[in-house]
């Protein structure tokens, strides 16, 4: 079907019956009349596809249209109508918008059609002549949003960046700063090894000394790895008895040994062994000894655990940013919530953080990148909301076709005079210069949009609930692309006069979930 193949005209009059031009004088709708025409789509007819150059402006005369974007690889209905005069297509053109991006949209006839039809250069030529004034106002208000928009989306991005940065570094520097110390301390462990070894290679060491520590140090060596978790109270409390079992035998700084038996695991039944076989002149060297080979077993160990640990965020990080995989595969959801947790650590100090994942899930089609985004967005909003104190949970779960993912916080929750507000651009409860308005808009369009999935949302005061749902149907990988304007398709591409009616809060459209 082509819109260009004509057959028929309207009068003046029958055009002035149309709302867009009610308000024109006769010569106007005469000149109207003139440059455009009629044309009919029969019924499942593309009238206009998306990305397609925006060649004309298009008013309904009769039929059912449905207008539609594309996702991915499917077609979203995005709207239907049947109220005649509604328009869609070029209505930017007085810009150039179309002619530079083609039809925002795809106009579907549902029924047979018949549409007034005008070229896009006519139409723009009529707004910027008749209506000059109304242009530029038109014009500086759509290229400032988008501009308005573009360094917003740039500022929300380096601020998310400043901030990931900050806990990363500073997640880092703890295992950095415990392997310094620990080899610092190691160096001087190691120092005195070579000191010992110089006075064996003197003769300065008692043979027997040797023939008593080789079997004993190996075994408590390889007690390490079983060392048993203490509280601190019983920590506390071994350290003393071991110390004082050292003080009872003569045993120097037994403050400073203590805790390094402790640390191995070893209680006064292994002092008692080792005083058995060594005689009463070489059981202090022989303690002081094993003390040297357990803390330098306990400083690799730590210096081990450190690196793993940095090793470990440099991963989270990469899961993260999806740096070394293709924007789209089947992936295991919990890896980048797990991921994202890692990146947030920083600020999950004195909170309770409770995680119900659900192991046997099937991997999940995604685009894991754009998901920790929203991952980010919505456990930050939880953590920012508590202050410092309360519990973070997070479920997820299978719901028939769709996975489902629940973060939960005790905050004070979301008035529900502007909870059906959350989801809109620029809208923030945070302070100014705290939050531009623009994260759970992203959110939702990553998740609604690009996924073909739903986020919904419930609060009362104490549990404020934000639920994604994702579909588990194969979706096959397509070009990333830059997430689209944040204003709705009617603003831009289908016009229908009448008042909207308001839209459901999320909280009535979503299921509770099971306890």
């Amino acid at each position: 079907m082509s819109l260009a193949e004509r057959d028929g005209t309207l009068t003046p009059e029958e055009l002035r019956g149309l709302f867009l031009f009610e308000s024109l004088d006769d010569e106007q709708l005469g000149w109207i009349a003139e440059h455009g025409w009629t044309a009919s789509a029969p019924a499942d007819t593309i009238v206009m596809t998306e990305g397609e150059p925006g060649d004309y402006l298009v008013l309904l005369l009769s039929g059912t249209i449905a207008l539609s974007r594309r996702i991915g690889v499917d077609d979203v209905e995005t709207n239907r109508t049947d109220q005649v005069g509604v328009y869609a297509g070029a209505v930017r053109s007085y810009i150039g918008a179309e002619q530079k991006t083609g039809y925002p949209a795809s106009v579907k006839a549902c029924s047979d059609c018949r549409f007034f039809v005008l070229p896009s250069e006519d139409f723009a030529w009529l707004m910027r002549t008749w209506f000059p004034m109304a242009t530029h106002l038109l014009e500086g208000l759509f290229l400032g949003l988008s501009n308005s928009q573009t360094i917003v989306n740039q500022r929300q991005q380096l601020l998310a960046l400043g901030s990931l940065s900050a806990g990363l570094t500073h997640e880092l520097n703890n295992p950095a700063a415990a392997a310094v110390r620990a080899t610092s301390r190691l160096r001087e462990r190691v120092e005195g090894m070579r000191h010992k070894l110089a006075m064996l290679a003197h003769g300065q060491i008692d043979p027997r000394l040797l023939t008593l520590l080789v079997d004993v140090q190996e075994e408590a060596v390889r007690g390490i790895a079983d060392a048993p978790q203490l509280s601190a109270v019983e920590e506390s409390e071994r350290e003393d008895e071991i110390a004082d079992w050292l003080e009872d035998h003569d045993c120097g700084t037994p403050w400073e040994t203590a805790p390094i038996f402790v640390a191995a695991g070893l209680g006064t039944d292994f002092l008692d062994r080792v005083e058995a076989d060594a005689p009463p002149d070489l059981l202090e060297g022989s303690l002081r000894w094993l003390a040297y080979t357990l803390e330098s077993e306990l400083l690799l160990g730590e210096i081990t655990d450190s690196v793993n640990r940095i090793s470990g965020l440099i991963q989270a990080a990469k899961q993260y940013s999806h740096m070394d995989r293709s924007p789209f595969e089947r992936a295991d959801i919990h890896t980048g919530l797990e991921s994202t947790l890692v990146m947030l650590n920083g600020k999950l100090e004195g909170l309770e953080v409770v995680t119900d994942f659900d192991r046997t899930l099937p991997p999940v089609p995604i685009y894991a990148g754009e998901l920790n985004q929203v991952w980010t967005n919505l456990i930050d909003n939880a953590v920012q909301a508590m202050h410092g104190s309360g519990t973070l949970t997070i479920r997820t779960a299978r719901d028939g076709d769709r996975v489902r993912v629940d973060i939960a916080d005790t905050g004070p929750g979301i008035p529900e005079a502007i909870r059906h507000r959350i989801f809109e651009p620029f809208f923030t409860t945070k302070p100014v210069g705290q939050g531009t308005g623009l994260g759970l808009d992203i959110s939702y369009r990553i998740i609604v949009n690009r996924h073909g999935g739903d986020l919904t949302v419930t609060s009362t005061p104490g549990h404020t609930l934000f639920s994604t749902h994702l579909p588990l149907t194969e979706r096959p990988p397509t070009q990333p692309h830059t997430p689209q304007s944040p204003h709705p398709p009617a603003q831009t591409t289908l016009r229908i006069r009448t008042t909207p009616k308001p839209q459901p809060s999320v909280a009535s459209r979503r299921a509770q979930f099971p306890a």
